[in-house]
């Protein structure tokens, strides 16, 4: 898929409807540096949001992805096939946002811990002393776990993660 002729189909098909960059990304509810991207193919919109497009510009989305304007309108089924699709990544994205919520919440609570017991001075008491370290590293293992999640090398490992739970389910059966 070459991201640039589609981003110049995605350019094209904006400009013919009469919109600008801003009143698209407004309709899109995306920021307009987001439409740029996708019109400069350095980014690819989300498929929920390829669906739209194609609805606004009442073009086939198979044209759209590849950045021609010759194909037949999309048959039903295909269409309801890519929206399962988008339905299944959004799913996808809102569990991640989740894990990362709660682990937001634990690195939170664990900073609290180690604030609490510093300013009442009780790091240097025994018991106290391990409680704020424990809050301090659970803090700051949120933080790390948090960094790996969003990273791009997230994705590779929930990848690599998928293709051997399948590989186990297929060796299972």
């Amino acid at each position: 898929m070459d991201l640039v002729k589609m981003g110049n189909n995605l350019r094209e098909l904006r400009k013919e409807k009469g919109l600008t960059q801003e009143q698209l990304a407004e309709r899109m509810g995306v920021a307009r540096r987001t439409v740029s991207r996708w019109e400069t193919g350095s980014n690819m919109p989300d498929m929920d949001i390829l669906i739209e497009l194609s609805e606004l510009y009442s073009e086939d989305l198979l044209d759209i992805l590849n950045g021609e304007r010759n194909s037949e309108k999309m048959d039903k089924e295909l269409k309801e096939t890519v929206l399962t699709v988008a339905d299944y990544s959004n799913e996808e994205k809102e569990r991640m946002l989740r894990r990362m919520h709660w682990l937001f919440m634990a690195g939170l609570a664990g900073f609290t811990v180690f604030l609490v017991v510093t300013y009442l001075g009780l790091e240097s008491t025994m018991p106290y002393e391990a409680i704020g370290s424990f809050g301090l590293g659970t803090a700051f293992g949120m933080l790390v776990i948090g960094v790996i999640f969003t990273g791009r090398r997230a994705m590779k490992i929930r990848e690599f993660k998928r293709r051997l739970l399948e590989r186990a389910g297929s060796a299972d059966e």
